[in-house]
């Protein structure tokens, strides 16, 4: 008998993959997790039926969250990352030469745990000496400092559940009190072609709040459409310019990647277009 797991993408649309393994589902105080091994994209991590992570594509969401900023921002030392539970992003920040401290609050500790377990090559950045992970609510952790990051990436789930408010323009605000005066945010916000609501929100908000706010692109082949996107807001710096002008392997971040990325088509531009 075959087995597959479905993310339903849409109401009409669903992503599958054949299932050689179910590895653990479980319900955590926040939400239904899963970790299956597939055929085509190693074990991927699901939480509330939607594709989290997997092993074989991981690395172009957690490089391109996390680079763009890390290297248009002069001197990232201090890193907040908002979520992110399975180290991912951490793994990115914390290699950063210029990054002394990188610090990562996620709400589901099951979360945290199901990478320790089954995705070692993300979970051991919890271990790095310039790692700090936290179990709390990062919407309380961003409101309660102030004026302490350099850079803080919001690596959300999608905005159900306890992600909701982490799309709010409220949260945003927050994160902004949390920067310093010439700090960076970098949020994802979902697909171009699916989640226009989403982008309009992420997008939206943010652009209200910063003096700087731009949208960049990245194929992401398990996240719905293949085609994802970031949303940066910047008090000072252009993310588009690079700062950072060392080398570091990358396996699909580049320099030329950072410029191109930010070379929107048309319908992308429109739905941008509609918060002015």
């Amino acid at each position: 008998m075959e087995l597959w797991v479905t993310e339903y993408q849409t109401p009409s649309l669903g992503f599958s993959c054949k299932v050689s393994e179910t590895l653990r589902v479980e319900d955590t105080p926040f939400q239904h997790l899963s970790v299956v091994r597939t055929e085509q994209f190693g074990k991927m991590l699901l939480l509330d039926g939607m594709v989290q992570t997997t092993e074989l594509d991981e690395y172009i969401y957690h490089e391109m969250i996390s680079l763009i900023a890390l290297n248009s921002h002069p001197h990232p030392g201090n890193v907040l990352i908002i979520g992110g539970g399975d180290g991912g992003t951490l793994r990115e920040v914390v290699r950063h030469p210029l990054v002394e401290k990188g610090t990562l609050v996620e709400i589901d500790e099951r979360v945290v745990q199901a990478s320790r377990d089954f995705f070692p090559m993300l979970a051991a950045s919890f271990d790095e000496a310039k790692s700090e992970l936290l179990i709390a609510d990062g919407i309380e952790y961003v409101r309660d400092n102030k004026n302490s990051f350099d850079l803080v990436i919001v690596d959300s789930t999608e905005p159900v559940g306890p992600a909701v408010e982490l799309f709010s323009k409220g949260f945003y605000q927050d994160v902004f009190e949390a920067l310093k005066d010439d700090g960076m945010l970098v949020a994802q916000s979902e697909s171009p072609f699916f989640n226009e609501d989403v982008i309009k929100m992420a997008y939206g908000g943010i652009k209200e709040i910063f003096p700087i706010a731009k949208l960049y692109l990245a194929s992401i082949p398990t996240y719905p459409s293949g085609l994802w996107s970031f949303t940066v807001g910047s008090k000072n710096y252009d993310p588009e310019k690079i700062s950072f002008k060392g080398n570091m392997e990358c396996r699909y971040y580049s320099p030329e990647i950072h410029q191109a990325a930010f070379k929107l088509p048309a319908f992308t531009k429109k739905i941008m277009e509609m918060n002015k």
